[in-house]
């Protein structure tokens, strides 16, 4: 993520989450706009998060915004299964490209939290995602990653922490809202911080679900 984020559409209200036409026209202009396949800054964040999952392989594991699929490609590797999901079809059929070798990996055009997959995951991965929600959209979302996480399972939080003038959240106050829960606990599913980690631009937070 960088500061090229920004572009000339027309400022989105920040109290709601960004609509998919936003990213469309983003990658309608750009098939790259954030530089996941060159930047050297991305390549590292990618490889810090693939380094801190838990387990060599999980069963079944759930990408929340895939972009044009580069982190996906990498994290295939370390699952049997592995549904990526995005609200941009240019984006997407980038993606399908890329990973069109991988058995294991799905796609799908879904807009969370409006839509969440009915399945159950032992790996969720919320990436460069959670800020584009309203604070309403992020408390939806969090219900619906408890209620699909498995027990034992884990979500791990990756996200930019510099200021980005059209998001309706900041990378910190996404990964805080998670932290919330693993102290407090919503729906009674409670949520264990395992390890966070804080670099230049961005930060990483893993969590396990333990009931």
């Amino acid at each position: 993520m960088s500061s090229s984020s920004q572009s000339s559409q027309s400022q989105p209200s920040q109290s709601q989450s960004l609509p998919p036409r936003y990213f469309e026209e983003m990658y309608s202009e750009n098939p790259d706009p954030w530089q996941f396949e060159t930047s050297e800054y991305e390549a590292q964040k990618y490889a810090a998060t693939i380094a801190v999952l838990p387990k060599p392989l999980y069963r079944s594991a759930f990408e929340i915004g895939g972009s044009i699929g580069v982190l996906t490609r990498q994290l295939a590797d370390r699952c049997e299964n592995l549904l990526s999901v995005d609200v941009s079809q240019v984006a997407q059929a980038k993606a399908v490209q890329r990973c069109q070798e991988l058995p294991q990996v799905r796609f799908e055009i879904m807009q969370v939290p409006q839509q969440f997959p009915d399945e159950q995951f032992d790996l969720i991965l919320v990436s460069e995602v959670g800020y584009y929600l309203s604070q309403q959209d992020l408390q939806r979302t969090q219900e619906h990653i408890l209620n699909h996480l498995e027990i034992g399972g884990h979500l791990l939080l990756v996200h930019w922490t510099l200021y980005a003038r059209d998001y309706p959240l900041s990378g910190d106050e996404v990964h805080n809202s998670f932290l919330a829960l693993s102290s407090e606990s919503l729906l009674d599913i409670p949520l264990r911080h395992i390890t966070g980690q804080r670099e230049s631009q961005y930060r990483l937070d893993l969590f396990e679900r333990v009931g």
